[in-house]
Order: structure tokens, then C-alpha cells, then sequence
């Protein structure tokens, strides 16, 4: 696959397999194998983009439980394409439209998703052929996103178009309920783009490779329309709204764990003092100090008050 798509890569970047850690001289293969089945490169070197990471994820070959899991729920190789855009150079949207089974997942894991746009729709009001969701925060980036060109892509390909996904507060998966970043995570500009290389008895593994340029151009296309496109009045102010209001919300909720966990420990001091209590043998200094423990949690309870000095 990266042998037949480098030439197009190295006309689009001035860099190709760069992970910005090696010196170029220094760098003999492009690809880095990060397992048996994973193979990632790096392209940087693009007006308006910081830069372009390329994973090849391969079905497991290597062992047999991959290989029966394979034959049992068909899956495809599949190329994972996210461009890192410049922040000046997308405007304030989310969009993502992918198969019914990737948007659900996507929908359900995906934090920008899930807080901006969890609700699914059909796809085909914009005749797009098979099952494919639509999630956009803001009605009219779904209409500039799928024109002519995009639309014709799905119906080329209408299986190799796994996910395409645009975000201005990309930050990766949802955090659990007990993994709540105490800073509101900084929302990154990515284009990110899932397809799927479609073998199978009609068609070689070449044949495959060379249906994928095509999807690679789509990227650029995209990468060159984001850059372009601006919201309305009417949206910008829909979705710098929504901006604020989760931020508003991220440290109203702070504020209410970090409450919860300052009463947890009040009661875990309060208990501690009472068991003290408990244990002291001499009746007399028990329940002095047990009156003195309840004048300073009666204190404590009352309301403060300003005392204001008068001349």
C-alpha cells in the first residue's frame, strides 16, 4: 500500500515518514511497525495542516484465533488517515458520517460526539447508497460537507468508506466516570478519515490498493475544503454557545466532585473523632469531651456573619 501511494504522498508533503524524532538523513524505512499487524508513517510539510499521520491496520494473519475470528465475523484491512489541521485553518464545527455499526460505536465513544452531536440520522436524504448515520452539531455543515463530489465517493465506493469524521474539540475517547480530568481538555482540529480495503473473490489485493488512491485524493480535497469553509453568523454564534456552555459545565461539575469528596472527608474526620470518644474509659472526660465536639460542630453549622465596625 505504501509503495503504490508514495508518490502521491510526496506531491502533497515535502516530508514523507517523518515522526519528527529522526533526522531525515537518518531515516532508511518510512513505515514503523508498531506490532505485527500495525504500520504507521507520518507526513508533514502541507499548508494548513500540521501535519498527517497514515495507519495501516491489518487483520490479524499472524495467529490462528485472528485467523478463525476473521473467517467468523468478516472484518477488512483498513487505512486510518487523521490530519492534524493549523487552528486558524478550520472554523468551529463537528461533523462525522460513517456506517451504521462504526456510528454507533463512534456515537457512544467518542467525547467531541457524545457531547456535540450524539444524535444519529439516516444519511440517505442526501442519497447516499447503504447504511451510513450522519452526527453534525450544526445542520448546515452536513449540507456543505456532502456536495457533489463527496457524495459521488459513496457511491463509488459505497463499502470502502468506513468513517469520516471533522472536529474542532477532537480529544479521543469519553473518560470514565472516575477518570474526570480536573482541566478541561484542550480540543484539537483533526480530519479523520477510516477506509476499508475491499479483497475479496472479485478482486485482487491489488486491485484493492489501487481503489484506495482515489479516497487518498478525497483527503486532500477535504483537507483543501475545511480550510475554505466558514460557518454562518447564525451557527458560528449556535456553536460558540455550545462551547460555552460545555466548558460551563465541565467546571460546574468539577466544582460538585470536588465538594463531594471535601464532605466525604469531613464525615471521615467527624467519625474518627467520635470513635476517640468512645474509647476514652473516664466517664467525666468522655462527656466533657463530647459537649466540646458538639459546640464546634454547632458552630461550625451556624451561617457566618459580617461583623461591620461603626465609628
Amino acid at each position: 500500500w505504501f509503495n503504490s501511494h508514495r508518490g502521491m504522498l510526496e506531491s502533497q508533503f515535502s516530508l514523507v515518514g517523518d515522526d519528527g524524532n529522526k533526522n531525515m538523513e537518518d531515516i532508511q524505512e518510512p513505515l514503523t511497525k508498531e506490532s505485527e499487524n500495525i504500520f504507521t508513517f507520518w507526513c508533514s510539510g502541507r499548508i494548513c495542516c500540521e501535519g498527517m499521520l497514515v495507519e495501516l491496520k491489518l487483520l490479524k494473519r499472524q495467529d490462528l484465533v485472528g485467523v478463525i475470528s476473521t473467517a467468523m465475523k468478516p472484518a477488512h484491512d483498513q487505512v486510518h488517515v487523521r490530519v492534524d489541521m493549523s487552528p486558524e485553518d478550520m472554523d468551529s464545527f463537528i461533523f462525522c458520517i460513517a456506517n451504521k455499526k462504526s456510528s454507533l460505536r463512534l456515537a457512544k465513544e467518542m467525547n467531541d460526539l457524545a457531547t456535540y452531536c450524539p444524535e444519529r440520522r439516516p444519511a440517505d436524504k442526501f442519497d447516499i447508497p447503504g447504511s451510513y448515520f450522519i452526527m453534525s452539531e450544526v445542520a448546515e455543515v452536513a449540507s456543505a460537507m456532502l456536495d457533489a463530489k463527496m457524495i459521488s465517493m459513496f457511491r463509488k465506493y459505497p463499502d470502502a468508506i468506513d468513517t469520516i469524521h471533522f472536529s474542532d474539540q477532537f480529544t479521543g475517547p469519553k473518560p470514565g466516570e472516575d477518570q474526570q480530568p480536573l482541566e478541561l481538555p484542550q480540543g484539537k482540529q483533526v480530519l479523520i478519515f477510516v477506509f476499508n480495503i475491499m479483497t475479496g473473490k472479485d478482486k485482487t489485493l491489488e486491485e484493492a490498493i489501487e481503489d484506495t488512491k482515489p479516497l487518498m485524493q478525497l483527503v486532500f480535497y477535504c483537507l483543501d475544503k475545511v480550510k475554505r469553509y466558514k460557518l454562518s453568523r447564525e451557527a458560528k454564534t449556535k456553536a460558540d454557545k455550545n462551547r460555552t456552555r460545555v466548558t460551563e459545565n465541565h467546571w460546574r461539575s468539577i466544582h460538585a466532585v470536588k465538594a463531594e469528596k471535601a464532605a466525604e472527608e469531613r464525615e471521615k474526620k467527624r467519625r474518627e473523632i467520635k470513635e476517640r470518644i468512645r474509647e476514652i474509659e473516664d466517664p467525666e472526660k468522655q462527656r466533657k469531651m463530647e459537649e466540646r465536639e458538639n459546640r464546634r460542630e454547632k458552630k461550625k453549622s451556624q451561617p457566618k456573619m459580617k461583623q461591620l465596625k461603626v465609628n
